[in-house]
This record gives C-alpha cells, structure tokens and sequence, in this order.
C-alpha cells in the first residue's frame, strides 16, 4: 500500500514558492503538513473524520483530506509525503510502553523516511555519492515532529518533568533523518519546530485544570508550552551543529512557536475575535468549543461562519488563514533562520 501511496503523491515538480530555483520538494511530517495521506491510510482501518464537510469549506469548497478550513503550510510552498498522526519515534514504543490504548498507524518519522528511500532511485537515478547532483536544487522539510510524540505522553497521565524527559530522544530521531536526507544529497533542509500546543483547545479541554496558575495570561496551559519551547531550543542547538558537521548543506530552523503566539497576544491585529481566541472554529460544546464525542467532520457540528476570525480550526489544527501567515514568515522571515528564500544559493 505504502508504493501506491508515494506514487500518487508525488506531484513534486515546480514549488510554489516562486523562487525559480527549486525544482522538487519532499516534506515528512505530520496533520499540520497532511494534504491528504492520513485518509488513504486510515479509511480502511480506523473512522475518518477529515473527508467530510465543512472541511476545505474556504478554498477548496469541499474536503480533500486536509485537517483545515483550506490550505496548509506546505500549499504555500509545495506537496509532501506527511501523514496527520505520524510521530518522531517509532510507533511500538508508545504501544509496547502502554502509552496508547489504541493501534497506531505505522507512519512515523522513519517510515516515511523509509518510503522517501525505496523510491528514490526511481526519483533519481543515480549512486548514493551521485546525489548531490539529483537532490542539490530540491527543498526537504522534515516536520513539525514531536507534538503528537508528546501529546500520546500527556494524555498516558504523565507529568510535565516525564513528559519533559522524552524531549531529548525526539530531537535525537529528527536530527538522525535530517543528517540521513543529507548524506543522501539534499542540499536545503527545512526543520520546523513545535507550536504552542497548551494553547490547543483539544489540550485545553483533555488537561484542564483547578489551578489557576497553570495558566498563563492568554489561558494556554504553561506546562504543555514549555515542554515545547524546550523542544524548540534543544532542536535549535541540534540544528546548529547540523549545520557545522554539513556546511556544504542548507539547514534552515522554521519556528511555529513565535508566529502563534503574535497572533494569540494581539488577536485584534489580524481579525481574530479577542473572545473566540482559544475557540476551535469547528466543535461543539464546552469553554473551547471541542467535544471528544463530537468532533468536526461529525453529523450535526458545525464550523464557524469566518474561519479566518479564528485560530483553531478544529481543536487541534489551525485555520488557513494562520497557515498563511506561517507560510510568509518560513519563506520571508521573520519566522526562519534563515528564511527559505533568502537561503538560496544562486
């Protein structure tokens, strides 16, 4: 199943970043990046949710498989291998540690790192020493990886310091593919970090608290966050080291924290309603507007009339109109280091 996954997703020539220079791209990563893989994996296996309106309502007028309103990230950019759900270490840990209690699809980091390799000398037909003469103009992201890693950890009931303790085996595995993607020729990486996810209202509602001083002044979870500002800077030093073991390669540091939180902290300066801030758009019920038991995509829940007024789309994915401006801060700046286009080597 997995060869004809790849095969139909691999539409990669002419990125949409209007640079001109890159020729391909190949993205791994997980539902903020998943134009659609997670349906035709999952449809067989598990209940979907993500096919059924009001997905894809603004752009698209109809579901095509992206866990949005509309477009991703990465449709501001280029297409991907991604899977909603995939995790950064393999899924028999979270099963064999009893951390699910449910089968996960096998979709994680190194699997999909394993489908980029089987088909890659149909992609490029050359040596592995030859590589860089086929990858050197193709644009890699590897991510965002972790957030599903941690969230399966705090929903198992662990605390911030065991959570916490995990960070430094998720950054070990995404370093791992991104120096394995290098060696096999990619010249120009692109490694998004985590989000703030203690400001998700799914997270919101499965981790709520009496205590008020879990909360910051938005009403995000602190914990959760800073389990992911600590991700965040321990991938950042990791990618600093990258980037001085392969100076040859292009390793680019794409931050999905900060943009998040601009929007949270001043929801007035890009039309979102102050009040609906930590609302999904689609939900129903409770202080964030998520219900488990009715989630989006459900007969009978209803999405917002504006999704753009809004952060979250769905509870754990965010709206096109935050993948926009994400968009623009990866390949202009200021969200990246350095921003994709000013990366380019002409």
């Amino acid at each position: 199943m997995e060869l004809t996954l790849l095969f139909f997703l691999l539409c990669l020539f002419g990125v949409s970043s209007g640079s001109g220079y890159f020729t391909s791209m190949f993205t791994l990563g997980d539902s903020y990046i998943d134009t659609g893989n997670f349906v035709i994996m999952a449809t067989p296996v598990i209940p979907v949710w993500v096919d059924k309106p009001p997905y894809g309502m603004t752009f698209f007028g109809r579901p095509t498989g992206r866990p949005s309103d509309g477009r991703l990230i990465i449709d501001f950019i280029g297409v991907n291998f991604a899977v909603g759900g995939a995790t950064a270490i393999d899924v028999d840990f979270f099963e064999r540690n009893n951390l699910v209690q449910f089968k996960l699809l096998n979709n994680s980091l190194g699997v999909q790192l394993g489908w980029f390799e089987e088909l890659r000398p149909s992609l490029c037909n050359t040596t592995p020493t030859e590589g860089c003469g086929c990858f050197g103009r193709s644009l890699f992201i590897v991510g965002e990886f972790g957030v599903n890693d941690y969230n399966f950890i705090w929903l198992a009931g662990k605390n911030e310091s065991e959570v916490r303790s995990y960070v430094p085996k998720v950054i070990k595995r995404i370093i791992s593919v991104v120096e394995r993607l290098i060696s096999d020729g990619a010249a120009y990486v692109v490694v998004p970090g985590n989000p703030p996810n203690g400001c998700s209202p799914t997270l919101l509602t499965l981790l709520a608290s009496p205590n008020a001083t879990d909360y910051d002044a938005i009403g995000c979870l602190r914990g959760v966050n800073r389990v992911a500002a600590r991700h965040n800077a321990l991938l950042r030093a990791a990618l600093g080291g990258v980037r001085a073991r392969h100076p040859g390669a292009t390793v680019v540091f794409a931050d999905f924290y900060k943009p998040i939180r601009r929007i949270l902290e001043n929801p007035g300066d890009f039309g979102v309603a102050g009040g609906e801030v930590l609302k999904a758009c689609c939900g129903t019920g409770g202080a964030y507007n998520w219900n488990g038991s009715a989630v989006c995509g459900m007969p009978g829940v209803a999405a917002c009339e504006n999704p753009a007024a809004y952060v979250s789309w769905d509870g754990v994915h965010y709206t096109e109109a935050v993948y926009q401006y994400i968009a623009k801060g990866w390949l202009h700046g200021p969200y990246a280091d350095p921003p994709i286009l000013n990366a380019i080597q002409h």
